[in-house]
């Protein structure tokens, strides 16, 4: 999440089907009006909603809601084609990275023409000053599935010769069971003194924990582009990160240490690595801080996202 919560959406399984209100049609007062309907086509209205609205439509999409983990085979099905129909009605689509946008385009038929890319816009932040003690490493994300956290707990019961402890910063409320059966896990494996399990954070408390961190560690399967990500590079913390959907085009090989989506033995020597050198954090950290100072800010996003809206006044 971001340090700015009210500028970033958070995706999980528990928001896989649109609200009953965003399925009722518009009325007659509202089809005559001159208006632009923004679209978060993860789940923010169906396609019988869309196609009440007589203004254009610009479906504005994080990453397709069917390629979020844990959904059942019938259930990613239905998704998908019911994203691929939001998406057909859609004068213009946008994508918040390039990978994403080949997704749409690839997967779902979006058309590339009407296709424009707005990455999310990162905030200035002072740079993480770290814990001074035992590398202290922070994952930030919602509890759900697709984001891995259980991976990470796997990886680092084989680390417990090393000297380390983890802070996961993120809500239980999308999928209170897995956040359950996360916290069972760490129980399991010994490591409750060592992984803490903070909950949601925002504002000054979520900036504390990044600037006490050693490190930022990604797990997750996929990303449509990865915001903890980004705030972790303005801040200069080195990371470990899965590559998983965009995750890889939005870090820098210099910035990361970078393994392959679900791959447990690959993240355990990525950790056990970066947890060993203080050399190698502070080289990555020092690219990182660099690739941090020229993520897009939100003035560039929301101008690329106003243009595309003009664009079909």
């Amino acid at each position: 999440r971001s340090s700015k919560p009210s500028r970033s959406t958070t995706t999980s399984s528990a928001f896989t089907a649109p609200r009953p209100a965003s399925n009722r049609p518009s009325s007659p007062e509202n089809k005559s009006a001159r208006v632009f309907a923004v679209l978060y086509a993860n789940g923010a209205l169906s396609e019988t909603a869309i196609a009440a609205i007589a203004a254009p439509i610009v479906a504005l999409c994080h990453h397709p809601l069917c390629l979020e983990s844990g959904l059942s085979p019938a259930r990613a099905a239905a998704l998908g084609e019911s994203e691929r129909r939001a998406l057909a009605l859609a004068a213009r689509v946008i994508a918040t990275s390039p990978h994403t946008g080949e997704t749409l385009i690839r997967d779902f038929g979006a058309s590339e023409r009407r296709l424009t890319i707005a990455r999310p816009g990162t905030d200035p932040a002072a740079r993480a000053r770290g814990s001074g003690g035992a590398p202290a490493l922070l994952a930030v994300g919602s509890l759900i599935p697709r984001k891995g956290f259980d991976l990470l707990v796997e990886a680092l019961s084989g680390l417990a010769d090393l000297d380390w402890r983890l802070a996961i910063v993120g809500g239980a409320g999308h999928s209170p069971q897995t956040a359950a059966d996360l916290a069972r896990l760490i129980e399991a494996k010994g490591l409750y003194t060592r992984v803490a399990l903070v909950g949601e954070l925002s504002g000054e408390e979520l900036e504390t924990a990044f600037r006490g961190a050693d490190v930022f560690v990604s797990s997750s399967l996929h990303e449509g582009y990865g915001m903890a990500l980004a705030e972790a590079l303005a801040r200069g913390l080195p990371i470990v990160a899965a590559t998983g959907g965009a995750a890889g085009e939005t870090i820098p090989d210099s910035a990361a240490l970078k393994i392959p989506p679900g791959n447990v033995a690959a993240l355990r020597e990525a950790l056990r690595e970066i947890v060993s050198d203080p050399a190698l954090r502070a080289r990555l950290g020092e690219a990182s801080w660099r690739a941090g100072q020229a993520l897009p800010r939100w003035d560039e996003t929301a101008r690329i996202v106003a243009s595309v809206v003009k664009g079909i006044a």
